[in-house]
């Protein structure tokens, strides 16, 4: 059976709403903005048999949709990052007034669409260094918490594995937590730099791609993991899928080749795949498209992204 390739939660549990699958010990919470520009969508998964209905961790998974997000809108970034701040805090373990923060821009730097983590952590406000030397005294804001970065890599450029060498890095700094920073894969080519997901459930590298790499979680480093990724990238079966569904529907609506039509109604959403999958040529069946202005969006998605933790950690040093 063709798998769906999508690291995004709530694709999954509307996946399950399609199929009119149980969706017990799942709970899903809306909210949006005044303007209703904004949408966040919490879904908690509570159960191991729920997990595995949604091929998710159990845990917390809160996803943040912008039509505009993409958009080079100054004011109306603030206002995403500043959501994405209290988002964060909802899910950092302990809150304790004196926190110390590792933030990992997972990724490859030399490959555009893999290149959101490093280009976050390259526009953090780095902290930690000036409170070990200096104290709170070092800034007026006394709220600043110990933030430090790191970019690892990956393994095609060192050979390790990022779980071994964010677990070494971990033994040493002793962070409270860790923000791990990806870039994801997502099932509808409508939610490409459109949606910010965070969760409380660590990340496996790669995974959104088929690449699998060791899982990151407070169980195999040590602290608490909060991942927080960009979908950048969606599968090219999707696109055609979704092409021949609208084109069905256009023809259903002239009442052309109604066989054809009804036919195709009459799959499910994995039949549909794959029997894309079966039209498709072997290339085209491992292959993951991105827009075309990927490198300005994802620079513009960096900032954005960084500015939300530093807002949240590092509150009047913004980048």
């Amino acid at each position: 059976m063709f798998e769906v390739r999508t690291d995004l939660a709530l694709e999954e549990q509307e996946r399950l709403q399609e199929q009119q699958e149980s969706s017990r010990g799942i709970s899903v919470r809306e909210e949006a903005s005044e303007d209703g520009e904004i949408r966040v969508t919490t879904v908690q998964i509570k159960t191991e048999n729920a997990g595995k209905m949604m091929g998710k961790p159990r845990g917390t998974y809160i996803t943040l949709e912008s039509s505009l997000l993409p958009e080079e809108s100054g004011d109306y970034h603030r206002d995403i990052s500043r959501k994405l701040a209290e988002l964060l805090w909802r899910l950092v373990p302990g809150k304790k007034r004196e926190l110390s923060v590792l933030v990992a821009g997972l990724g490859n730097r030399s490959v555009t669409p893999d290149a959101l983590g490093p280009q976050v952590a390259d526009n953090l406000c780095i902290t930690r260094h000036l409170l070990e030397e200096y104290g709170s005294a070092a800034f007026a804001n006394g709220s600043v918490q110990a933030v430090s970065a790191v970019v690892p890599g990956v393994m095609a450029q060192t050979g390790m594995e990022t779980g071994e060498i964010l677990s070494g890095i971990i033994r040493q700094v002793r962070p409270d937590c860790l923000i791990a920073i990806d870039a994801l894969a997502a099932r509808s080519a409508r939610r490409l730099c459109r949606t910010i997901q965070i969760s409380d459930t660590g990340i496996c590298p790669g995974s959104g791609v088929g690449n699998h790499r060791h899982s990151i979680t407070e169980k195999t480093v040590g602290v608490p993991v909060i991942a927080l990724g960009i979908p950048t990238v969606v599968e090219a079966a999707t696109i055609v899928q979704d092409s021949m569904a609208e084109f069905l529907r256009e023809l259903s609506r002239m009442d052309s080749m109604p066989s054809l039509t009804d036919s195709w109604e009459k799959l499910d959403e994995a039949e549909h795949r794959e029997l894309v999958r079966g039209l498709l040529s072997p290339q085209l069946n491992q292959m993951f498209v991105t827009t075309k202005d990927i490198d300005a969006q994802i620079k513009q998605m960096s900032y954005t992204v960084s500015e939300g933790i530093n807002l949240a950690f590092c509150p009047g040093f913004e980048a």
